[in-house]
């Protein structure tokens, strides 16, 4: 029963990474396709026709590139620039033809559909619009709570007669549908839960929708109990038109080869703080306190081992880089240790508060003049010329501590060098 009156649809990318891949690369339209992790380390994502040949999620490429190959199929690094810029167009379209929408990764969002006719008619209208425009496919889920949106979902795109999109608004279809589910595709659910459910003799959505309440709260928590009304119909999970601010932000990746001199470092350091302060500014919010670490490979259990981090307090909250990074700097140094091969550093901002929300201290140093306006254009070049297009000088245009990544494709919406090429 809706007792609510809200309708919530999950739209949801089909093998987001895979797809994006394909796009701008036809000749990938049917061939098995993984993309891999920061330097081409694991397996991340999987188009249809790889999952099919037994490639597992997570797999170490070094392990089954052998494999790969012999099954002709195609490995792609992660390009992360190509992925954004397309889930931004996707959102868009979301955005365009729905009252309201709460994005909840980069390849799903929720949308708000209460009060709409023709619910399965307009999933259909998305998802011909998403493929036409973007060359995007995706799997439209339509209820009446957001768990069981989810769970619709999933089934739009397990069974082929639904095209792609499912209305599970009605309470009828509800009961099959949850009758069939196994319960670990219940959102929230994983699998030490859904083993932990499995001794109570819950094995479907429906013998969790069915089971009692107080029981649930009493050995799982509140979490689980609102899980289970909401696939009783009863709405216990709002839309938000945009997610909360984060409370910490964290920009770390791994060297591309190992790095002993402190210069390239404090290069890539420099890269790690720019991306970070522009989370910050985007969610309007300062920072009053850094962390930076800097490791070896610590699991390599022959080579010299060292990890190491100091927290630094700031003068004053803020979100200009410039401040971030001179701080960011001397953290580094009273940590780096000379001969050791590091594989990675990072930069954590914490304690952070909202524009407006922070009383200022009297006896902190000024910001420089004009701090804000240059940090707002910067932002809004690089969002417009790509990340990069103004940098810190310190971080070169080709780095030797970048990532490995071999089986780059280009960056066709977002750099001017690497547009797709049209011959006549």
């Amino acid at each position: 029963m809706n007792t609510s009156g809200r309708v919530f649809a999950l739209i949801d990318c089909n093998s987001f990474y895979c797809s994006c891949e394909r796009i701008c690369r036809p000749a990938l339209k049917r061939r098995p396709v993984v993309v891999l992790s920061n330097n081409d380390g694991c397996v991340i994502a999987r188009s249809t026709e790889a999952k099919a040949l037994g490639i597992g999620m997570g797999a170490a490429y070094y392990k089954v590139r052998d494999e790969m190959r012999r099954q002709v199929v195609v490995a792609c690094s992660s390009n992360y620039t190509l992925y954004a810029d397309i889930s931004n167009r996707v959102m868009r379209i979301m955005a365009d033809m729905l009252p309201g929408i709460e994005v909840y990764s980069i390849d799903e969002a929720w949308g708000d559909m209460t009060g709409l006719p023709d619910l399965e008619g307009l999933g259909h209208q998305i998802r011909n619009r998403l493929a036409r425009e973007i060359g995007m496919p995706v799997g439209v889920g339509i209820s009446t709570t957001k768990t069981l949106a989810k769970l619709a979902n999933w089934a739009a795109k397990k069974w082929k007669g639904t095209e792609g999109v499912l209305d599970l608004t009605d309470p009828s279809r509800q009961e099959k549908l949850l009758r069939l589910a196994p319960v670990s595709e219940v959102w929230g659910v994983g699998h030490r839960s859904a083993a932990r459910l499995a001794a109570l003799n819950i094995s479907t959505a429906w013998d969790l929708a069915q089971f009692d309440i107080s029981t649930l709260r009493d050995t799982f928590g509140v979490t689980m109990e609102r899980t289970a009304r909401e696939l009783r119909g009863i709405s216990c999970i709002g839309l938000h038109e945009g997610p909360p601010p984060k409370e910490a932000i964290c920009s770390s990746k791994m060297f591309g080869e190992r790095q002993t001199e402190l210069p390239p470092i404090r290069e890539a350091l420099a890269a790690y703080v720019s991306r970070a302060a522009e989370k910050l500014r985007s969610q309007s919010s300062l920072c009053s306190t850094i962390q930076v670490g800097l490791q070896t490979q610590l699991a390599d259990l022959k080579g010299p081992r060292y990890a190491n981090a100091v927290t630094l307090a700031l003068s004053a909250a803020t979100d200009d880089t410039r401040e971030i990074l001179a701080v960011a700097q001397r953290g580094l140094g009273q940590i780096y240790r000379p001969g050791y091969p590091f594989s990675k550093c990072s930069i954590l901002l914490m304690d952070l508060s909202q524009r407006g929300e922070l009383t200022p201290d009297l006896f902190a140093p000024k910001p420089r003049p004009g701090a804000d306006q240059l940090m707002a254009a910067i932002d809004r070049i690089n969002l417009k010329e790509g990340r990069g297009a103004i940098r810190i000088g310190r971080i070169p245009e080709k780095p030797k501590w970048a990532m490995r990544r071999e089986m780059l494709s280009q960056r066709y919406t977002t750099c001017w060098d690497e547009l797709i090429g049209v011959r006549g």
